[in-house]
């Protein structure tokens, strides 16, 4: 419980996210590792969308499609139709297709884990609708390289608690997140602080109260964005 809320710490260190986050929630198992190419469709899956209806269109995607040398024998229609579980199935459908297609994609993305960090980073982000978040997962999941995935909770979690700037460039938040956290806490942190922003900084009426950072949150105590004040209560 805080005592002070007008009074937030301004002393929070990524050490303290990691310990605190860890007492709360405990160190995280992180998913098994796929292939490259496994974790780079599942993660276009996962977006705007369910895990259950990601993984429910990936299971159906495989079934259908053993190798991805077989979906180069398909359309994009008959794509859509078999992920479409995870919703936005046009567009999905058409970004899975246009990567896959895409000249020496399949051997480049299957050797990526060989490459350094900056040019499997290149790599990624330089295909069609592959943007930092997605390319930071490939790495991080598959290939145990340090990169720190920004989604839509850890970027809300992080400007809450000011490790952000408000307004600042999601983008650019990957650079400044692992600036901020030991490269060695990349994988527990992103995961930890994902728990975090679904349990209790949620989007909306967040639990604040039982947050166990909330003595450091800038939003909490008044500073920060609204909707972190308006639901502060719980």
């Amino acid at each position: 419980m805080v005592k002070d809320r007008m009074r937030p710490r301004h002393d929070l260190t990524p050490e303290v996210v990691i310990n605190r986050l860890r007492s709360r929630f405990g160190i995280p198992n992180p998913p098994p590792r796929r292939p490259p190419v496994d974790e780079l469709i599942c993660t276009i899956l996962s977006q705007n969308t369910s895990d259950r209806n990601r993984d429910r269109a990936f299971r159906s995607l495989k079934d259908r499609f053993p190798t991805w040398g077989m979906v180069l024998d398909s359309s994009v229609g008959e794509l859509e139709e078999v992920i479409a579980p995870a919703g936005l199935g046009p567009t999905k459908s058409k970004r899975i297709w246009d990567i896959l297609h895409s000249a020496d994609t399949l051997d480049a993305l299957e050797r990526i884990c060989e490459h350094s960090r900056e040019d499997g980073l290149a790599l990624l982000t330089g295909l069609k609708g592959v943007g930092p978040k997605t390319a930071a997962c490939v790495l991080l999941f598959s290939c145990g390289v340090p990169a720190f995935p920004v989604d839509t909770h850890v970027f809300r979690v992080a400007g809450r608690l000011g490790i952000l700037d408000n307004g600042e460039d999601r983008v650019r938040a990957h650079a400044v997140l692992e600036g901020y956290f030991d490269s060695r806490d990349y994988l527990e942190g992103h995961l930890n602080i994902i728990k975090l922003g679904r349990v209790i900084c949620r989007p909306r009426r967040p639990l604040c109260q039982e947050c166990p950072l909330a003595d450091y949150c800038p939003s909490f105590h008044g500073g920060g964005r609204s909707e972190c004040r308006l639901g502060g209560m719980g």
